[in-house]
């Protein structure tokens, strides 16, 4: 994996994904007056005859996304993180249920809303989602992995959830070296002492981190673990025999959503200790990027320090 550079936001990979999606005569593309926000926008420049504007009527998006899966197309529908809240019933009965082929992206999720306060900030999005069952969960940690995944949703069978955000993060793919696949964590660094896993903007909160770490000798695993659901059990299992203990990095809710479905795999199948770094039980509030990962403690320095608990844990009799 190469080092990360400057890069994009998430939400701009789903535009270009749908661009590269757009070659499958069946994709059409929903949303719900934000276009411009989600970065759908691309799609509808490219294709107006195969998007449809909805206007501020979520609930609505997602049962004509049904509609429309249910006739053969492939939808894509998107709005702010927050909104696709509103429609979770017509998601779980109109399009869950019956397995439809429906794709949801939740745009400016997280605290990274920023300015707008905690109304408008979704820490719960994922857990709400993953609880959906044939639901599949992703939230991807730049603009190049939200590209591919965007693209490779044109192949799922099912229906799905993307959390994308609004803020530039440094690239962590390269755009002609990607490798990565839905289901399947990406290792973005070795290490045997503790394994990090991260989603989102985490992600790059963990490589530093993990840089941080190494000056004090201690070598740890980085994942991206874009998939939240169907998680990369596989993976963690092997991680469990390697390493031993566990991070989770998350922008969201410590309470259902990375973090979560890691212990409860943990907890039935191979217990090590694990530390959940995430947004503790509260809601956000009005700031700056910056300054609210520091108010709610998820930056690299509490990730640097839950690894160090996590290793003093696993080494004490």
């Amino acid at each position: 994996m190469s080092s990360p550079s400057s890069g994009g936001a998430s939400r701009d990979g789903y535009g270009k994904g749908l661009l590269r999606a757009s070659k499958d005569p069946r994709v059409v593309v929903l949303e719900a007056d934000l276009g411009k926000s989600t970065k759908s926008c691309y799609f509808r420049e490219e294709f107006p005859e195969r998007t449809v504007s909805l206007g501020i009527a979520e609930q609505n998006m997602m049962l004509v996304a049904a509609g429309m899966a249910s006739s053969g197309k492939i939808p894509f529908a998107s709005t702010f993180a927050i909104f696709t809240e509103r429609g979770f019933e017509q998601v779980r009965n109109g399009i869950a249920r019956p397995g439809l082929s429906v794709h949801i992206c939740g745009s400016h999720g997280g605290i990274h809303t920023g300015t707008d306060g905690s109304s408008a900030q979704s820490i719960e999005d994922l857990a709400i989602f993953r609880s959906i069952p044939k639901m599949t969960v992703i939230h991807p940690c730049d603009d190049v992995s939200a590209e591919e995944l965007t693209a490779q949703l044109v192949g799922l069978d099912g229906p799905s959830y993307m959390r994308t955000a609004r803020n530039k993060t440094r690239r962590i793919y390269n755009d002609d070296a990607i490798s990565m696949k839905i289901g399947e964590g990406s290792v973005l660094r070795d290490g045997n002492d503790v394994a990090i896993i991260a989603c989102g903007v985490m992600v790059e909160q963990a490589l530093v981190a993990a840089d941080a770490l190494s000056n004090d000798g201690i070598n740890a695993t980085v994942v991206d673990m874009h998939t939240i659901k169907p998680l990369d059990t596989g993976l963690i299992s092997r991680l469990a025999e390697s390493c031993g203990c566990f991070v989770s990095a998350e922008d969201h809710s410590v309470i259902g959503g990375l973090g979560g479905s890691i212990a409860e795999w943990l907890s039935s199948n191979n217990p090590c200790h694990l530390e959940m770094v995430g947004v503790q039980d509260r809601f956000g509030e009005s700031g700056g990027s910056d300054e609210l990962m520091d108010a709610l403690k998820i930056t690299e320095v509490e990730v640097v320090a839950a690894a160090k608990r996590a290793i003093s844990r696993k080494n004490t009799p």
